[in-house]
């Protein structure tokens, strides 16, 4: 039985729902090797700032029952690096390429980037990352939150870059809130094409010996499969309202998980921690879903998104 995979998100087409999430996968030619790339329906690209980002101080991961925690503080080349040496290599893989993209402060920074990709034929879509929490910004030397924290800091920025380039823009969600469909919504009005979600859980870890946090920077993100009933009732719950698609991820290890993510409404996935674990489980989870299409006799994956039952 043929079915068909092929999803849409803003002007994108995608071959299939699975996409490999951002800083999970490197630039592409680190996993060249070890899974089949032309099998994903995209890859997104580890994030990348204006300047070259140092990242926080190690160390910067850890085990965790059932994932992990991490503190990277989104250590890049900058764009221009970026442009010149990794986009040339992620070209030549063959599948869409989203382009994360994130500001060290000045949310300004997110249209300067967004300007600069949009000429670029090669990108096909772009990724707002106002949502790592690994990342601690300062002004005045006053903490403040994560644009994703913040309805209307995310409806503004979201706004800026929908003015800045004609690509699709996909927003990254926090889901350290109250209620992300709040946000969700800001950034579907600013004019967001989908949103993804979730980004890592704030968490910790301590290491009893020295009583010292195991993390560099003591608190990370938390992800990994201990996070999916979390992060799909947030996707479940993004999707009953949003008029927009929804690109789930958070825990998601195999086919199973990801038609969950499907079944709840979510358009797309994104794979991360299970990359680390497995780094060919992007192809066996798009090999699963078309297997549990045929063996349900369901023609389109379009009739399985959203099918969730009461």
């Amino acid at each position: 039985m043929q079915v068909k995979c092929s999803v849409k998100i803003g002007k994108l087409v995608l071959k299939n729902p699975v996409m490999a999430a951002s800083g999970t996968f490197g630039y592409g030619e680190e996993f060249g090797s070890l899974a089949v790339l032309k099998k994903l329906g995209a890859i997104v690209s580890k994030t990348i700032t204006l300047n070259p980002r140092p990242g926080n101080i190690p160390p910067r991961t850890c085990e965790t029952y059932a994932g992990m925690l991490n503190s990277i503080g989104l250590e890049n080349p900058g764009a221009e690096v970026f442009l010149k040496e990794k986009l040339p290599v992620l070209k030549r893989i063959g599948v869409p390429l989203i382009v994360s993209i994130a500001s060290e402060g000045d949310a300004g920074e997110f249209a300067v980037l967004a300007r600069r990709l949009d000429a670029i034929p090669a990108v096909e879509a772009i990724e707002l990352n106002i949502s790592c929490p690994n990342v601690v910004h300062k002004k005045g030397g006053t903490k403040y939150p994560l644009i994703a924290q913040d309805a209307r800091a995310t409806y503004a920025v979201v706004k800026t870059v929908r003015k800045a380039t004609r690509k699709t823009v996909i927003t990254k969600l926090s889901p350290n809130v109250t209620d992300i469909t709040e946000i969700a919504l800001a950034a579907e009005q600013a004019g967001s094409d989908a949103v993804s979600l979730v980004n890592t859980f704030y968490g910790m870890s301590i290491d009893i010996a020295g009583r010292r946090p195991k993390l560099g920077n003591r608190i990370g993100g938390v992800s990994g499969p201990a996070i999916k009933p979390l992060a799909l009732k947030m996707v479940c719950d993004a999707a009953q309202k949003l008029g927009i698609p929804v690109i789930g991820m958070g825990g998601i290890m195999n086919a199973g998980d990801a038609l969950e993510f499907l079944i709840a409404g979510a358009t797309a996935v994104a794979v991360g921690t299970a990359n680390f674990v497995t780094p060919g489980i992007t192809g066996e989870i798009v090999d699963g879903i078309q297997r549990y299409l045929r063996a349900h006799k369901i023609g389109s994956i379009n009739s399985l998104i959203g099918s969730i039952r009461s």
